[in-house]
């Protein structure tokens, strides 16, 4: 094996979604952190596996960290890490049945985490630091490593709203703070009394193996993708490397030169998914508005953890589709704008990225949903966790185990219970993981670019906290997905909150009370003509008013076709629904979606 034929890059899913989009606290700063790495090697019940009770003790005794704050980053931690969907279950019906803080706290001395590898997670929290010369500047200074951009590495870097989903800024990170990754997996013994790193020090294989949060790679452009301890122990790799198979442990010094030699930019990620991945067709086309639409995967052929679809510039559209070619994937969202977007399959994260005006209803979601920069928004969806950030007017609909997260610089944000189904959701939830209760979905936590908000009473606390509402109940409408489809599924999981569902029994009432004074009028036949003629207009105005004309409007495609082809097997290129859009499994006329 040849030393050069190996690349080895950073995994994706770290920075897309264990990195925090927002700037972390002081307190993990490096600093700090190699304080933690000897506390935590040095004490009992730390190492090689924190347990919550452990870290809360660091977090909030030695960091002075709040207690939400240090859960969120070991909440977040587990969530990245990821386990099977019966365990999900499990730990979901165990939290469900606690009934005080107690009870919870319990529950929460059961998790934990790989010591090395949570380290490694708050470090990599530094990616979303704001730095000032970059404030000033916009870019990085030029380096050795810096060179003309291509122009798809110009559009990924356009499309790359922030640094979690830019492979680029990834592998800048890595190459330019490699050196402290490594030293915070030193031993104790071998730190000067700064607590860095002496140039002669070893590195054990098994500190070496939890880099693999953060690295991975192959051989030989080969799809085969390995853990990174692997290929440092083979070949002529392992004599770079230096690693000893007596003491199985690598010389700092070698590792680092090594590493920086072998990094490179990830080849399932988005730079190459933009340049070379499989386009996606989309039937339904309104006026020629997707002609600067862009949509992409590489989900034929990166491996798990690495598929990702990356959808751009789709505008007055609505676009549908279930498929396993969805299953599992990062789903990134960027510029989208008047349309309605329906993802029905298990999914791994979703990103919705400055678009405005669209309605996004999506399958469940594993991980996080992540909402930047957007306005005038509404995303309806099952999801590990919510996070919302610089953005306004948007309402979100989600049911959701842990709190959900508000980001700085939101502005007239609603939550609101989610309220709708389609016939596999359960299904869906079930193969991901996710449960109906708990559901936090009316608990939100503000994280502030000082922190929690409502630790301190300043200003900005008080601005940040006034930034949301809970949908109120007379505003309520459940939302129809109007397709036709197969499943069980045929009510919303869970059921709604009981105010929620009150006010939707009381508009139903209405309704019936409005038929019988209808019916009680005995109009005679021209009488009930133009009755109906009024009734109409109104109704027409209405739909013009409120922007719901748009949304039916595109639910007729020029083609008539279901989401699957007339084999029953699914298409790479969905069409709207052949039927009409159906309520409660029957096809319903020309009125608009409850939403």
């Amino acid at each position: 094996m040849e030393a050069d034929s190996v690349s080895i890059w950073p995994r994706m899913e770290p920075f897309l979604l264990g990195a925090l989009q927002v700037a972390p606290p002081s307190k993990l700063s490096l600093h700090y952190l190699r304080k933690m790495a000897i506390y935590v090697r040095t004490r009992d019940g730390c190492f090689p596996i924190l347990a919550w009770p452990m870290w809360r003790h660091i977090a909030c005794g030695k960091l002075q960290l709040p207690e939400d704050l240090a859960w969120l980053y070991f909440e977040t931690f587990d969530l990245l890490i990821g386990h099977p969907p019966e365990e999900r279950l499990e730990w979901a019906e165990c939290l469900s049945q606690c009934s005080s803080k107690s009870e919870l706290d319990q529950q929460r001395n059961k998790l934990s985490v790989d010591t090395l590898q949570f380290l490694l997670f708050l470090y990599i929290q530094q990616l979303n630091r704001v730095s000032l010369r970059t404030s000033l500047i916009g870019e990085e200074w030029p380096s050795h490593r810096t060179r003309s951009p291509s122009p798809s590495d110009r559009e990924a870097k356009t499309s790359s709203q922030n640094k979690n989903w830019d492979d680029q800024a990834h592998l800048l990170f890595v190459q330019s703070h490699l050196g402290e990754i490594l030293e915070l997996l030193v031993e104790p013994g071998q730190l000067s009394q700064s607590g860095q790193a002496l140039r002669d020090c070893q590195i054990s294989l098994e500190a070496v193996r939890s880099l693999g949060l953060l690295l991975e790679g192959s051989v030989s452009h080969s799809r085969v993708v390995q853990p990174v301890h692997r290929l440092l122990t083979k070949g002529l790799l392992q004599t770079q490397a230096g690693y000893s198979t007596l003491s199985r442990s690598f010389p700092l010094h070698k590792l680092l030169a090594c590493l920086q030699h072998s990094l490179t930019l990830n080849p399932f990620g988005m730079t190459a998914c933009l340049r070379s991945g499989k386009k996606l067709a989309w039937a339904q086309q309104v006026e020629g508005a997707m002609k600067r639409a862009k949509i992409a995967r590489n989900t034929h052929m990166a491996p798990p953890g690495s598929k990702m679809v990356l959808m751009s510039q789709v505008f007055k559209q609505t676009l549908a589709k279930t498929s396993d070619k969805l299953t599992g994937a990062n789903i990134k969202i960027h510029r989208c704008s008047d349309s309605f977007i329906y993802l029905l399959s298990p999914l791994r994260s979703v990103s919705v990225d400055k678009c405005r005006d669209c309605t996004v209803v999506l399958g469940p979601v594993e991980t996080s949903v992540h909402i930047h920069g957007s306005q005038n928004l509404r995303v309806v969806c099952v999801a590990g966790r919510i996070a919302v950030g610089v953005s306004s007017r948007c309402e979100i609909n989600v049911l959701t185990p842990t709190r959900p997260l508000l980001l700085p610089g939101n502005t007239d944000i609603t939550l609101g219970p989610f309220h709708t189904f389609y016939p596999t959701l359960e299904d869906h939830m079930a193969s991901v993981g996710l449960a109906v209760v708990p559901n936090a979905w009316d608990q939100p936590l503000l994280l502030g670019t000082e922190g929690l908000v409502g630790a301190s009473l300043n200003t900005s606390s008080s601005r940040d906290a006034a930034c949301f509402r809970l949908l109120p109940p007379a505003e309520f409408h459940t939302l129809v997905v109007p397709f036709k489809m197969e499943g069980d599924t045929c009510e919303v999981p869970g059921g709604l909150p009981p105010p929620y569902q009150e006010a939707l029994d009381q508009k139903q009432k209405r309704i019936q009370n409005w038929q019988k004074t209808v019916m009680d009028a005995r109009l005679n036949k021209e009488q009930k003509r133009q009755f109906q003629e009024l009734v109409e207009v109104k109704f027409h105005e209405w739909l013009l008013e409120t922007g719901h004309r748009q949304e039916l409007d595109s639910l007729i495609p020029p083609t008539m076709a279901s989401l699957k082809d007339s084999n029953g097997t699914e298409t790479d290129t969905p069409r709207a629904n052949e039927n009409k859009p159906i309520r409660n499994g029957r096809p319903v006329g020309p009125s608009p979606m409850a939403c």
